[in-house]
């Protein structure tokens, strides 16, 4: 495989593992929950590597879908390059504008990029994917960027965005954005038989406009027909329905099209089959029936499935319903303008002005083929909070139950990305769409980056973290688990259990409570019989290795050791 270089890519490579986890503190009157909790909706407002780091004891392996939408870097954003890396020439890009003067502008971004993505994958699930907008300034670094990270035998494909037609470029109207599409791991997609799918344009106001129909016709089907094909009749081409007008009959099981019943090629069976009204064969088909014999055309029959005529003279039909071919597959290619994103966004935000936003429903789509049910979505460059507006619309097109997750370094935060999921929740009155102007429902818990988790701040009496949080990273660090904090007893140190290993946080801003040696012996006493193995983290150890290994306990030094896995245990 080919890789791609490039000034500072020694410096950055590994620098996602120097990364110090950060605490996630709530900031409760920002969210719209009654309490703040790390399993709701998500919005982070802080830098994105730290951020990602500091999601990662909780959401690691967990993610289903990723999206992103970083600077595409075409030098008039005002992005800058902000990690902290241990070197000179880093140091001297920190807090500079990258504009389109800057010589080492794809550098930087590539620079930005890198950690960021390898982030990114550890908090992707086996069979999760991740989706990445840019256009032609940095989208052959990025593939090449990719590839490395997450491997090119994973690239599923990249989608072609055409948004806009600019008629005074002086040779070409480039107006499209690339999205590149890659999984974690393309093994577990197709173990799982993995087919991602999307809803159909315009059914769900067929099925609407169905519903309407047979309420206002108290369920006369054939009346309720005749205004479904008027109905049809009077929206234009441009309307999403227009391409389903084919559907123009109704019964008790949905709407459908009468389809050919004729055998594939012709060639087929001529048995006799008898109209329901008249009792006289019907006409056969010149290809004959497409079911082998009357015993299964039968059997349809009684099912419904078939269309006759008014008569015998006329040739049934095979009922296709709507219902059974609503979805489709993705296609790479396709045309929704940008503009209609930015009049939409105004209805919501009118006070800010956002001039590329992404656009809700094509995120909608990308997200309704890959993800489903309970899935979490991540945004780590969230901008205006089009992806979880895109969630949250989803959730209530399908009742489904996903989650979304952002971070956002930008000080708009607040005020834009989260205002406009308060909004899109509670209703926006000037809304185009009815379901918005009611509001799309939900909650939301909004944390800000805390400090460091470092070694010399656990020993010190200030800025500690409480016990419980760092309990919860300590915990699916170690083991992978989730945490469960009704299984915490502070007062004995315990803060969880899995089928190998009983866990332990020794830790208090109370030195010579640390150093009580009867608080150790005390949980070797307490779990005397226990197959399990007990795994103690604390600042620092104050009894012998002879004595631990006497009483199964493994010490880990806070905060650097605690990657230590159970399988590390059993080995």
């Amino acid at each position: 495989m080919s890789t791609l270089h490039f000034k500072g890519k020694t410096l950055v490579e590994n620098l996602h593992l120097g990364v110090p986890y950060h605490e996630l503190v709530p900031v409760r009157g920002k969210g719209l929950s009654k309490k703040a909790s790390l399993d709701d909706n998500l919005i982070v407002s802080g830098d994105n590597l730290l951020g990602l780091k500091a999601l990662l004891p909780t959401y690691h392996g967990k993610v289903k879908c990723i999206y992103i939408d970083p600077p595409y870097n075409i030098g008039t954003e005002n992005w800058r390059y902000n990690d902290r890396v241990n070197s000179p020439m880093m140091q001297e890009w920190l807090g500079k504008v990258v504009d389109r003067e800057d010589l080492t502008r794809h550098d930087k971004w590539c620079c930005m990029i890198l950690p960021r993505l390898k982030l990114l994958r550890e908090l992707l699930r086996d069979d999760g994917a991740i989706l990445v907008s840019i256009d032609d300034n940095e989208v052959h670094r990025l593939r090449c960027i990719m590839d490395e990270v997450f491997g090119e035998d994973n690239f599923l494909g990249s989608f072609v965005w055409e948004g806009t037609v600019k008629n005074d470029a002086h040779f070409i109207s480039v107006g499209h954005d690339y999205v590149l599409c890659y999984a974690k791991r393309i093994e577990s997609l197709r173990a799982n038989r993995t087919r991602w799918r999307v809803f159909k344009e315009g059914v769900d106001e067929v099925q609407r406009m169905v519903e309407e129909f047979l309420e206002n016709r108290q369920n006369d089907f054939e009346a309720a027909s005749q205004d479904l094909r008027d109905w049809f009749s009077s929206i234009g081409k441009s309307h999403k329905a227009f391409a389903h007008r084919h559907y123009k009959c109704i019964d008790s099981k949905g709407v459908y099209f009468p389809g050919d019943i004729s055998w594939p090629g012709g060639g087929g069976p001529t048995y006799e089959v008898l109209h329901p009204d008249t009792g006289r064969p019907v006409k056969v088909p010149a290809g004959g029936w497409r079911f082998t014999n009357q015993e299964t055309m039968q059997q349809a029959i009684l099912e419904g499935r078939i269309h006759f005529g008014s008569d015998e003279t006329r040739v049934p039909n095979l009922k296709r319903y709507l219902a059974d071919t609503d979805h489709q597959v993705l296609t790479s290619v396709f045309y929704c303008d940008r503009r209609a994103a930015h009049k939409d966004l105004v209805r919501i935000l009118p006070d800010d002005d956002f001039e590329y936003p992404k656009d809700e429903g094509v995120i909608r789509r990308l997200l309704e083929a890959v993800t489903s049910d309970d899935d979490i979505i991540l945004d780590s460059f969230a901008g205006t909070g089009t992806t979880a507006h895109a969630v949250l619309a989803l959730n209530k097109q399908d009742g489904g139950n996903r989650r979304f997750i952002l971070i956002e370094c930008e000080n708009y935060v607040d005020s834009g990305t989260a205002e406009r999921v308060r909004r899109v929740i509670k209703g926006v009155p000037s809304a185009r769409d009815e379901s918005l102007k009611a509001g799309l429902g939900g909650t939301f818990s909004y944390f800000e980056l805390g400090n460091p988790l470092q070694r010399e701040s656990l020993l010190c009496d200030r800025d500690l973290p409480s016990y419980e949080r760092l309990a919860s990273y300590i915990f699916f660090t170690a083991t992978g688990q989730e945490f469960e904090p009704d299984k915490v007893d502070e007062n004995r140190w315990f803060i969880g259990n899995t089928p190998q290993v009983d866990v332990f946080l020794i830790y208090s801003s109370d030195v010579e409570k640390l150093q009580d040696l009867a608080l150790v012996k005390s949980i070797a006493q307490e779990l005397t019989g226990s197959k399990r193995r007990k795994l103690v983290f604390a600042p620092a150890k104050y009894v012998d290795s002879e004595f631990l290994g006497r009483h199964s306990i493994s010490f880990q030094q806070l905060p650097f050791e605690i990657y230590e896995t159970v399988d590390g245990l059993n080995q």
